[in-house]
């Protein structure tokens, strides 16, 4: 049995910073439901990284309940939301948006990303039939930064998706629970104010980089945001001891732990993809986050596997494996030399 997993990000506890501030606060007496000191901290950090004074963010346990219930929120009774078909409100959120009563619309990705060009040939597409009334309108647009492959979007597409959205009367949704290691990567020109000028909302994930739980759910105009812990209380998603929450992200957004920790886990990432490479794997798709794929043999998985867990995402053609490797904030480079000596 593996006595290491890489096979996913959200295995460890949560950073020390975190834990000690919740045992130093543990016997605070705090108003409940996030309306704390602490959590309105946590929150005016958020808005200043992102540069935008006049949004509104509120804090959730996990990634599923905060994208139901965002896009519940968001979206009219009569419209349904487009994603990429390898997007995870479509393939891993057991229909959670679906039971919400919003339809997910699926288009082919391209590396795991919603290509704008593909989204506006769906536009022109669906208003071009004239039955078009008859259908489920697409009513928004939900993309994942980093995508289910690990792969990140640019400040030009970002930009094309939101004049889609404009064009159509649409709102753009960014899933960020991974969004500490796409912000951290080295060539990315997206940034948390980059997305804040884009989107009209999105969240920021703890629970994959650092926290023990916990989103962030940001909506860049106050006005959006009317009433929604009252739909957060009727979604059941309202923590009582809200304080929890803020103290976790009041952490991560202090001294820039958050890219700190995002940093860590694709320094070593890129250390897996280089050493995959160097000994003949072939990549599956070019990653600079801190998911990695390669094709390997079914012999070959079972023989990681045995020291270091991996995910199988099944056989692909000509017999071999898609494996993803997932590093995360506490991964250790010792693990990491592991892992490398079993290529």
């Amino acid at each position: 049995m593996a006595t290491i997993r890489m096979n996913c990000d959200y295995l460890e506890g949560a950073h020390p910073n975190i834990l000690n501030r919740l045992i130093k606060t543990n016997y605070d007496q705090t108003i409940p439901y996030g309306l704390d000191e602490i959590t309105a901290g946590a929150k005016e950090k958020i808005k200043k990284a992102c540069e935008c004074p006049d949004g509104e963010v509120f804090f959730m346990v996990g990634g599923t309940q905060t994208n139901a219930t965002m896009l519940d929120f968001i979206l009219d009774k009569a419209e349904g939301v487009i994603s990429a078909d390898t997007g995870h409100i479509s393939v891993h959120e057991a229909g959670a948006v679906e039971y919400c009563g919003r339809k997910v619309i699926t288009i082919p990705a391209v590396n795991g990303k919603l290509s704008p060009a593909s989204v506006r040939a769906y536009m022109e597409s669906f208003y071009e039939d004239a039955t078009w009334f008859h259908m489920v309108c697409p009513g928004g647009i939900y993309i994942s930064h980093p995508s289910e492959y690990g792969t990140l979007y640019t400040a030009q597409e970002l930009k094309e998706l939101r004049e889609i959205c404009d064009k159509y009367d649409m709102q753009l949704y960014l899933d960020g629970a991974r969004l500490g290691y796409a912000l951290a990567c080295e060539d990315t020109d997206v940034t948390l104010p980059v997305i804040a000028k884009y989107c009209d909302s999105f969240c920021i994930g703890g629970t994959k980089i650092g926290a023990l739980f916990g989103e962030a759910a940001v909506f860049t105009n106050k006005k959006q945001a009317k009433h929604f812990i009252t739909f957060i209380k009727q979604h059941g998603a309202l923590l009582a001891k809200g304080r929890m929450l803020g103290i976790q992200f009041d952490e991560l957004f202090e001294n820039d732990l958050y890219l700190q920790l995002g940093n860590h886990a694709n320094t070593l990432a890129l250390k897996i993809k280089k050493a995959f490479a160097e000994k003949g794997y072939e990549i599956y798709v070019d990653a600079p986050s801190n998911q990695q794929f390669f094709l390997v043999t079914k012999e070959k998985l079972d023989e990681i596997n045995r020291t270091v867990a991996v995910d199988d995402w099944g056989p692909v053609e000509g017999g071999k494996h898609l494996i993803r490797v997932t590093t995360s904030w506490a991964t250790t480079e010792e693990a990491v030399d592991l892992l490398i000596s079993l290529l």
